[in-house]
């Protein structure tokens, strides 16, 4: 690339991939993206981790372009008339020569005098491809000569790296740790459009911070020198949080305007630890006060509760956001919502996920929810314990085969891979996915709940049986010991069909004549 050059402004180039409502899938800039963005069903690309940034970088351009919404009367009043198309327009025109991907005075969300020791691979932006400090299985990028990649990718990438980069590690300047949200489970719920999902999710700030709260292309880049010394900051609002300098990168352009090597270190450190998220959902820990919910190895369905609003007030803030949009407007009402982000081991990446979920209409209504699903998710989980337990007795007595007392951790893993449990999961999984969406204004919980118990019953018996067909040509051994483990199953069986019992006969009761 020449000196002194301007290339690839992000206003207009073709960057942002979307799928379109007559089902075609284009990269557009971010004008065209928000302008079209009636016409646009989602924001979807193959990373998740580039479709969560994608959200929050456009969200922030937002909060800018309207300078708001402070309040939720002028929020519904953005929903019901529609993105200001002008005003969008005259804001990203008034900061254009802050767009550019390759600048030399001020290149988009990098440091411009940023003259690493060594440049490193562009794969460094992705984890989804081999960091020359991590392995990727399947990935064959030779990070000492990877192929240059388009400025569009780079451009997704940065935006991800920026916003779910863990621990600086390696760098050459200082070191910071995570980025804001950087762990947490982020969530998003879908409306039938991009704008409406965009609104959705533009929960309001105090309007005594929208002044202070500027995104990073409103701001100077730190100086190295800065960077040197550990720069650090508080978070200012919304706007600052979605695009937060976790790294300091400086893209090296090719001639023809692709990327094949980039600095990178560390960037800002975040000094404020109690700003609320409103993508994210938290809970209480004892020790630790107020966490994010986070992925674990189980999919996150089994702890959904945590994403539906009651009074405790740890739900994510979109959810009750998009509640309040819709609620004298159901047509509206997100149908969806999609949760998004990384699992981590301190700076190691265990997995990156996305899951799509029905958001409950019933929600709309008077009562709260959040409750009556935790009852069902706490119903399966009784049920997984008692297979545990029918599991680990199995384990101990196949293990045994007489008086010796087998090993603790021997007994463990010996159930760990037993499969009951996961084809247990794996069939509520579907279950839960199909009562969500039962859960409609007029909906009964009784009924639901009811069904639930049956499924729950049906699950946890089909999952036994199956382990018992597994084993039913085996040794006297394994004859006797899935005997003796039976009865855990069995008992828990029996529990379930009480309390089935009493939703059929209460019915029945209230059916008698005086």
């Amino acid at each position: 690339m020449s000196a002194g050059s301007s290339r690839f402004n992000l206003i207009d180039e073709a960057w942002i991939p979307v799928r379109k409502l007559d089902g075609g899938r284009v990269e557009l800039g971010i004008r065209d993206t928000l302008l079209q963005a009636k016409d646009i069903a989602v924001i979807e690309d193959p990373s998740p981790l580039v479709t969560a940034s994608l959200h929050r970088f456009l969200l922030a351009v937002l909060y800018r372009a309207l300078e708001g919404p402070t309040d939720i009367d002028q929020a519904k009043e953005l929903f019901k008339a529609g993105l200001p198309l002008q005003k969008i327009c005259a804001y990203l025109e008034g900061w254009r020569d802050r767009f550019w991907l390759f600048d030399d005075k001020k290149p988009f969300f990098q440091i411009p005098d940023f003259e690493p020791k060594v440049w490193r691979a562009w794969t460094v932006l992705a984890a989804e491809h081999n960091a020359d400090n991590a392995k990727v299985l399947f990935d064959h990028v030779d990070v000492t000569h990877p192929e240059a990649v388009s400025p569009a990718a780079a451009a997704r990438w940065l935006l991800a790296t920026q916003t779910f980069s863990v621990s600086a590690g390696k760098s050459e300047l200082s070191h910071t740790g995570t980025a804001p949200s950087a762990t947490a489970a982020m969530v998003l719920p879908l409306g039938r459009h991009l704008e409406d999902t965009l609104l959705m999710n533009l929960v309001p700030q105090n309007r005594v911070l929208i002044p202070g709260d500027l995104p990073v292309w409103e701001r100077n880049p730190e100086t190295v020198a800065d960077l040197k010394t550990g720069a650090k900051r508080g978070i200012a609002g919304y706007a600052d949080r979605y695009t937060w300098r976790t790294r300091s990168i400086r893209l090296s352009g090719e001639d023809d305007g692709s990327v094949s090597k980039l600095a990178f270190a560390s960037g800002v450190e975040n000094v404020t630890k109690d700003h609320i998220d409103p993508m994210l959902g938290y809970r209480i820990d004892d020790k630790n006060g107020k966490l994010s919910i986070q992925f674990r190895d189980r999919g996150l369905w089994r702890d959904f509760d945590s994403l539906l609003p009651d009074d405790t007030n740890l739900a994510p803030e979109v959810i009750g956001h998009a509640m309040a949009l819709t609620r004298f407007d159901h047509a509206r009402f997100p149908r969806s919502v999609i949760v998004l982000g990384q699992s981590n081991n301190k700076a190691k990446i265990e997995f990156w996920r996305l899951e799509r979920f029905a958001l409950p209409e019933a929600l709309l209504g008077d009562r709260t929810i959040r409750s009556e699903i935790h009852q069902l998710l706490a119903d399966a989980e009784t049920c997984q314990q008692a297979l545990w337990r029918a599991c680990k007795c199995f384990a101990r007595d196949l293990l045994s085969r007489g008086e010796r007392e087998p090993d603790g951790k021997d007994i463990s893993r010996f159930v760990e891979q037993m499969l009951v449990s996961a084809m247990y999961w794996s069939t509520l999984e579907t279950a839960f996915h199909d009562v969500l969406r039962q859960y409609t204004i007029d909906a009964d919980p009784d009924v639901i709940r009811h069904g639930w118990l049956k499924t729950v019953r049906k699950t946890l018996r089909d999952a036994w049986h199956r382990h018992a067909a597994s084993v039913s040509t085996s040794d006297a051994w394994a004859i006797r010991a899935l005997v003796r483990a039976e009865v855990h199953v069995n008992k828990q069986v029996g529990a379930l069909n009480k309390e089935i019992q009493q939703y059929e006969t209460h019915p029945q009761i209230q059916e008698e004549p005086a």
